[in-house]
């Protein structure tokens, strides 16, 4: 049977400002093209900060010049960002196989996930987003009941709140495409953050963590690899020190163990280590790489990259 692989493409992989992704993500797809044709099951997720931002502030200033229209929520303005990247992935990706003599249907699923409206993340935001505000600005959004920090020098923005992942709504979807061999974009940004009222889903104003929404959706298609893409080859310990070390080959105590002496930092590396060893502990068997998207190759043959086995 294939191998069922879930990529987590990071920043670099995807640009920031439209010119920027339509050449990253070309490069990108030879990546992903790459692993369909070593015969892997592959479905995708992203990063969307940029692009998330670039929405949030471009609906916003929109709902200001036309009083009529209300400011976008932060739900919605996340499921633009899946719609938005998902279109400019499936399309390279498709062109990419193609041009190599595969046809294989790429699909986006605008995916929600489930969060806890309980979860401590709510009563400490911590991802900052968006344009820079005045004072005055500043003052709407407060009255708004959202969180604002300041910037010294540069001004005011809006700051919300990242709930850890509790389950994948459109799981059923991702898993029925896989089964039929084809390509599967999902979990885009983390998900599109929501709460579970009864029958309804209400968007939440939050950003899930994207490498534990990868980490979820590993878990839910349940995968033997999970391959998050950064920006560097290798993670490194004691990083800037004379004793700075690149990690190769490691067991899932010893990443527990850096986690736990602070290695990554907790916006950095250690969301990515975190989802990487909660994926790994669910199922013998299971592997995670952490590695540029240019190396992949090469990691997946043990020449580089961080594993955690």
């Amino acid at each position: 049977m294939k191998k069922r692989v879930v990529l987590a493409l990071g920043h670099r992989a995807l640009g920031t400002t439209l010119p920027e992704q339509k050449a990253a993500i070309a490069r990108t797809a030879k990546c992903i093209a790459d692993l369909i044709e070593e015969g892997y099951k592959v479905a995708i997720t992203h990063s969307n900060a940029p692009q998330v931002g670039m929405i949030h502030t471009a609906m916003n200033e929109f709902a200001k010049a036309h009083p009529e229209y209300t400011a976008c929520p932060m739900s919605v303005c996340s499921a633009m960002s899946q719609g938005y990247i998902g279109y400019d992935l499936q399309n390279s990706i498709r062109e990419e196989l193609l041009n190599r003599g595969i046809y294989r249907t790429v699909s986006t699923i605008l995916t929600q996930v489930i969060v806890d409206p309980y979860d401590e993340a709510f009563y400490t935001p911590t991802k900052v987003l968006g344009r820079y505000m005045n004072a005055q600005e500043a003052n709407e959004e407060r009255r708004k009941g959202n969180y604002v920090i300041e910037e010294a020098g540069k001004g005011f923005r809006r700051v919300v709140s990242a709930p850890n992942p509790v389950k994948i709504v459109e799981l059923d979807a991702v898993n029925a495409l896989l089964d039929a061999d084809q390509i599967v974009i999902a979990a885009g940004g983390g998900g599109i953050p929501v709460m579970e009222q009864d029958n309804h889903l209400k968007g939440a104003s939050a950003v899930i963590e994207k490498d534990l929404a990868a980490g979820k959706l590993a878990e839910g298609v349940d995968a033997d690899m999970l391959i998050i893409l950064t920006n560097v080859e290798q993670v490194c310990i004691n990083m800037g020190q004379e004793n700075e070390q690149p990690l190769g080959e490691i067991t899932v105590e010893q990443a527990k163990a850096y986690m736990e002496e602070g290695h990554f930092g907790i916006y950095n590396m250690y969301p990515k280590f975190r989802a990487a060893v909660e994926f790994i502990e669910q199922r013998e068997g299971r592997c995670a790489y952490i590695t540029s998207f240019d190396k992949v190759k090469d990691a997946l043959k043990g020449k580089t990259g961080t594993v955690i086995k």
